[in-house]
């Protein structure tokens, strides 16, 4: 038997199967649409120019996000997530689940955490022996823990996550607009050859007609290609933009975060704009270029008070016997955490008090404690 890391190099470069394919198709696609159909087939020189560049603009953004998302590496958890030297060897050596989560209480009780598992535990990665962070889970694919990971595409033969989400939306955005442009310039050169293929005899050939060339056969499988790439690229890319709206990643729409009051799968909606900030960045100027504006650091990230939702009822969380409500180690805040909570507390208090009972004074207080006094 073959050894495993022969083995793992095997799948490794496997996986490269899917992308160089898809790499192929898009050198195949610039060849026919570039040389085959400007060059060859369109006789009017304004036409070719307009064609060519925005045909290249298109290619370019498109080729650059794709790049961007094969060769970005996924981001992982720091190391102030890994259990110390001393405690991961206790672990390790427990066999009760008890002890086990007891230990991990204690080692996430500095740490930014607000999920947990179903049952209501600390959720730990024993192939990685990493405390996971919200959002964070294990790739078998790539072997390792991946923040805010959203899926493994074969695609692009990389984890989808925190790194990397913004170039993986774009070029999805891209590749839409790359076919889209592609179908729509090459409808009217299409019909041309389709009806010229369907010709019987010469003397029903009009004159001055394209010629019967090689070119014809490229622009025909050229726009059934990328008709069908548009049309399956559409659907990816409109659930994904749901997505990004509801900033959900395609494990939590399928699988809603536990938090301690129970599992949300709108618990870090923070409303439309806040949610495309969370990818896009602050600065729209940046939005439609590939480069990394997603705020935060991919180990915390601001969560709603409301845990309610019409859709889907709170799921009570049970922890641990040994340990209460109370008991659950209350994580520090972010900045841009406490800044979230800050102004929504203060919106949901002054909505607390009606207009007609203004808060009680500590002198209106003592007056009343003193009257039933001396009663």
């Amino acid at each position: 038997m073959a050894p495993s890391h022969v083995l793992r190099c095997c799948q490794r470069g496997l996986a490269w199967i899917p992308v160089i394919f898809i790499a192929l198709v898009v050198c195949w696609s610039y060849y026919a649409y570039v040389v085959q159909l400007c060059i060859s087939t369109i006789t009017g020189i304004a036409e070719q120019i307009v064609y060519l560049t925005f045909f290249h603009l298109s290619f370019v953004m498109f080729v650059w996000s794709y790049w961007k998302t094969i060769f970005t590496k996924p981001a992982n958890p720091s190391k102030e997530f890994c259990l110390p030297k001393a405690e991961k060897e206790r672990y390790e050596k427990e066999e009760r689940p008890e002890s086990q989560q007891e230990i991990l209480w204690r080692a996430a009780s500095n740490l930014p955490l607000y999920t947990r598992t179903g049952a209501g535990a600390i959720r730990y990665c024993d192939r990685c022996q990493v405390v996971k962070p919200d959002r964070c889970h294990h790739c078998s694919a790539c072997d390792m823990c991946v923040l805010k990971m959203d899926h493994h595409c074969p695609w692009v033969n990389n984890c989808v996550g925190f790194s990397n989400y913004k170039f993986f939306i774009l070029f999805l955005a891209y590749s839409l607009v790359y076919c889209l442009f592609i179908a729509a310039t090459v409808l009217q050169y299409f019909i041309k050859f389709w009806t010229l293929c369907r010709r019987k005899s010469a003397e029903n050939c009009p004159k001055n007609e394209l010629n019967d060339t090689q070119a014809k056969f490229h622009v025909l499988f050229l726009f059934f290609v990328a008709a069908m790439f548009c049309i399956s690229i559409l659907s990816l890319f409109s659930y994904h933009l749901w997505l990004v709206g509801k900033n959900r990643s395609t494990i939590e729409a399928f699988r809603a975060p536990v938090f301690r009051t129970g599992s949300d799968k709108n618990g870090f909606s923070l409303g439309f704009r806040k949610n495309i900030a969370q990818v896009f960045g602050d600065q729209k100027k940046y939005w439609l270029l590939p480069v990394f504006t997603s705020q935060g650091d991919g180990l915390t990230f601001p969560t709603r008070l409301v845990s309610a939702d019409a859709e889907q009822a709170a799921v009570p969380v049970h922890p641990e016997p040994s340990k209460s409500v109370t008991d659950v180690p209350v994580s520090p805040l972010s900045e841009s955490q406490n800044r979230l909570l800050n102004n929504e507390q203060h919106v949901v208090n002054a909505e607390d008090v009606p207009a007609d009972h203004p808060p009680k004074s500590a002198e209106s207080e003592t007056f009343t404690v003193s009257m039933e006094s001396w009663s």
